[in-house]
């Protein structure tokens, strides 16, 4: 089958699986909010909300490894070099094992001798056990991010769809386990805590032998197979993707630490449902564009430089459906909220608006920005992100220390990322623009 055909047939089965899947998973993450509420009332559960924030930051210990080899798998899948689609996979794990078990080996003592409780401005009487959560937290997900790289496998094999079970996986078997503990009448933060972080690992531990032991036996990482080269050419290709994540993170994640800190962990539930609510744009946008990364990076490798613009002009129309989504979200988020969680959480209109450009100027920007990622373009990237993240930290403090509002909050988060969505559409558009010429 030609090559530009079975790029975009594969496409077209990716979406509409990751459809269904992530469906799935933003019903999840819909229905942990208010059971996680009922179970742990408003202070636990803002003090959850904070402990899953400081487990993305862990998340970021790959050092960009994962995304790196995505690319080098679709890069090589593309020329039909077998052997060193294993070898870049078998380095990748050999990486991992020593930059997160390093990482470990350092954390550990800080978070368990630290005082957590004064970093994350929780109450020590309410949360006496915080350090030991974050701990055991630690544990579980840097194992687990090991094994995800399984999922960048996948990725790179242009199947985004099964990344995305697993995942959802993950969250179905935590849902599982949480609403399992509400029916038994718990109100345990360490067993929300604990079955929350154990449910993704045990997940992940179960479909490596399921990739590389039945369905992908070829490419079975090995010792023999690992290259000390390709492992330097990774981590130089991880390391720029870890500045763009760890800056990106400060920028979109950080948000729940910075209120629970200066101004209080109940406000950390009202954001999140926020949050939540119009995080279903981003999510509908990943759907459709996250298989467009490494379907560039394989055209891009094949010099196809006529699928990437056509692929372009898709995803163009697909914005304008966004944008309606987003409108027709905001109008009805009052009533939405009243369904879903109740009189527990109130949501002003105000920060519904904020938090709905907040989404719309991220999906925006990540519209080129999976398409420069794809290709391999990451400096501008880089410099424009580092630039928020530089103007975000001080104005985040200030904001959150004069006005106390989490309204004001996001309405800086939205300034912070405009320059870098002007960037990121320049500098696509010129490469595009510059084809044939």
């Amino acid at each position: 089958m030609d090559s530009k055909v079975s790029r975009s047939s594969l496409l077209k089965i990716n979406i509409l699986a990751s459809f269904f899947i992530k469906g799935w998973s933003a019903a999840i993450v819909f229905l942990m909010v208010p059971l996680t509420l009922k179970m742990l009332g408003a202070y636990n559960n803002g003090v959850w909300l904070t402990i899953s924030t400081v487990l993305v930051w862990i998340d970021l210990l790959d050092i960009g490894l994962g995304n790196g080899m995505r690319n080098a798998v679709a890069k090589y899948i593309a020329l039909e070099d077998t052997d060193k689609v294993r070898e870049v996979v078998s380095s990748t794990l050999f990486m991992l094992i020593c930059v997160i078990g390093t990482a470990f080996i350092i954390l550990f003592p800080l978070v368990w001798f630290g005082d957590m409780n004064s970093a994350l401005g929780i109450d020590f009487s309410k949360i006496p056990e915080l350090n030991g959560l974050l701990t055991m937290s630690l544990a579980f997900v840097c194992m687990a991010l090991v094994l995800k790289f399984v999922g960048n496998f996948y990725l790179g094999l242009q199947l985004p769809a099964i990344n995305n079970l697993i995942l959802c996986l993950g969250q179905t078997l935590a849902l599982i386990g949480t609403f399992t503990a509400y029916l038994l009448g718990s109100h345990s933060l360490s067993l929300v805590v604990f079955i929350n972080v154990a449910s993704p690992f045990v997940v992940w531990l179960i479909s490596y032998p399921i990739t590389f032991f039945w369905r992908y036996k070829k490419y079975c990482p090995t010792w023999k197979m690992v290259n000390v080269s390709v492992a330097k050419n990774l981590c130089n290709v991880g390391v720029q993707f870890f500045v763009l994540q760890i800056c990106s993170l400060i920028l979109f994640a950080s948000a729940n630490i910075i209120i629970s800190k200066f101004i209080s962990p109940v406000e950390v539930t009202t954001y999140q449902v926020a949050y939540r609510y119009f995080s279903i744009i981003m999510v509908l946008f990943t759907i459709i564009c996250m298989p467009f990364w490494n379907a560039t990076t394989d055209a891009y490798s094949r010099n196809d430089m006529a699928w990437i613009q056509h692929a372009s002009k898709k995803v163009n129309v697909m914005m304008l459906g966004i944008l309606a989504l987003m409108l027709i979200m905001l109008f009805v988020s009052n009533f939405v909220y009243d369904i879903w969680v109740g009189n527990q959480v109130q949501v002003p209109f105000l920060l519904s608006l904020a938090m709905a450009c907040y989404q719309f100027i991220l999906v925006l920007s990540m519209r080129y920005s999976y398409f420069l990622n794809g290709i391999g373009v990451l400096k501008i990237q880089l410099v424009f992100t580092v630039i928020a993240t530089v103007l975000f930290m001080p104005l985040a403090w200030g904001v959150c220390t004069y006005t106390h509002s989490i309204t004001w909050l996001v309405w800086v988060m939205c300034f912070v990322n405009v320059p870098g969505l002007i960037a990121n559409m320049w500098k696509f558009n010129r490469i595009v623009s510059s084809y044939g010429k």
